[in-house]
């Protein structure tokens, strides 16, 4: 399996410089890549602290803090006080920083859509699957899951 694992590092490697090479160029309105994560994150799992969104993340406190004090200075992202009533304020997603996560997400679809065309429905499917599945693995490895709606068996186990 040695020549399939570098054949699959060199397309996970490819797949990453395609789609971030090409997502801003096209569209310089895009969320920075750092935004789209917190945010989404935050629209998954609801106010979080900078804690909780570091671990989530896998990032440090200081990264996440930047991160934060940047969607916050464009409007993207407000503090709000603990919802469960504990001390520390949490971070929300805001109006604007919701339809900024769902403009990028269709701008996305769109172009994932464009390289998949003509591709039959089953191989999209398959792919969706394939790559679902990797990342779950990946994912219980490092001991962070990220939320999803729902998940296959097959793709989680």
């Amino acid at each position: 399996m040695g020549e399939e694992l570098c054949d699959l590092e060199r397309e996970l490697i490819l797949l990453l410089r395609h789609h971030l090479a090409n997502a801003r160029k096209q569209n310089p309105k895009l969320l920075e890549r750092s935004a789209y994560l917190l945010l989404s994150r935050l629209q998954t799992e609801g106010p979080m602290s900078i804690g909780q969104l570091a671990d989530a993340l896998g990032l440090d406190a200081s990264t996440v803090n930047r991160q934060t004090a940047a969607v916050l200075q464009h409007g993207l992202a407000e503090r709000i006080p603990d919802p469960d009533g504990g001390i520390a304020r949490k971070f929300s997603v805001t109006r604007e920083g919701a339809e900024r996560v769902a403009a990028d997400r269709e701008w996305g679809r769109q172009s994932m859509g464009r390289a998949v065309e003509d591709w039959p429905e089953d191989d999209v499917r398959d792919l969706v699957r394939l790559l679902t599945r990797f990342n779950v693995s990946v994912e219980k490895m490092d001991g962070r899951p990220w939320p999803r709606e729902q998940v296959s068996s097959e793709a989680s186990g």
